[in-house]
């Protein structure tokens, strides 16, 4: 079987060691590469140390034009403006370029598509592959239950997430409202302080909750008078998206170009 050559962009963080852990330990993948800002401590070091594993002869750099010229795929979850110009760069190399960053807005969103005109573009705000069945399921849910049910999604993070709603949260409240056939933008219902009155019929509300090291918990609640169904997801560790950016890499590799996700991936 031919190695899918793989990198990594934002490769000292959180999320980006752990990625770097995942190819390592994935047959079929090969690292190729990370990369870090100008000036990063981690530049010249060792992406094998970086992961925690043993060495492994190649450093980290700061250039990512050079890292997506040489990979078949590149995992990149940094932030929104980062890596709206790293998907400039995989249109102009034709590498798949597999996205799990939060807090891209609808105009960055739409960078990703014209990128996926060029290039196999993966985008999904959560890569579990718990998660996605579970936007399968809140869609059914919300399609079968009558609108007497009010809808709320609950979610909480660790302290160091920096956007809020959640990006699955956003996901989840996105497959509500296409279960009900109606617009997430007219009926969320984002934050509630003070004297509020009453609920109003047919919001989607949303909780934030954030502390600790908490991965990600998501809660999706249908409460109607006497009952209540909840469905949830709780992410025991950042390794489980780690795992799914992977497999969309390798997946993504012969692809034609085009805009996918990750019910793409596990073929939904």
């Amino acid at each position: 079987m031919t190695e899918v050559r793989i990198g990594v962009v934002g490769c000292a963080g959180r999320m980006g060691r752990m990625l770097l852990r995942e190819t390592l330990a994935t047959p079929g993948a090969v690292l190729i590469g990370g990369t870090e800002g100008k000036d990063h401590s981690a530049i010249g070091q060792d992406l094998g140390v970086l992961a925690g594993v043993d060495p492994i002869g190649v450093t980290c750099g700061d250039d990512p034009t050079v890292l997506f010229a040489a990979a078949d795929a590149v995992l990149d979850f940094t932030v929104p403006a980062a890596t709206i110009a790293h998907a400039r760069l995989a249109a102009q190399a034709k590498a798949v370029h597999v996205v799990g960053t939060t807090g891209i807005d609808a105009d960055g969103v739409e960078a990703l598509k014209r990128a996926g005109r060029h290039c196999p573009v993966v985008f999904a705000p959560n890569m579990s592959v718990g998660v996605n069945l579970l936007l399968t399921l809140v869609e059914q849910a919300a399609a079968a239950l009558d609108p007497s049910f009010d809808i709320e999604i609950v979610e909480m993070h660790h302290r160091h997430k920096v956007d809020a709603p959640s990006g699955t949260a956003l996901a989840l409240g996105e497959a509500a409202a296409r279960g009900r056939k109606v617009d997430l933008g007219t009926v969320s219902a984002r934050a509630r302080d003070g004297h509020t009155g009453e609920r109003r019929a047919g919001d989607i509300g949303f909780a934030v909750l954030r502390g600790g090291d908490v991965p990600g918990d998501h809660t999706v609640i249908f409460a109607a008078d006497g009952e209540r169904i909840e469905l949830s997801h709780r992410a025991g560790g950042r390794h489980i998206f780690a795992r799914g950016a992977v497999r969309a890499a390798l997946w993504g590799v012969g692809r034609k170009p085009g805009f996918y996700s990750m019910k793409d991936v596990l073929g939904g």
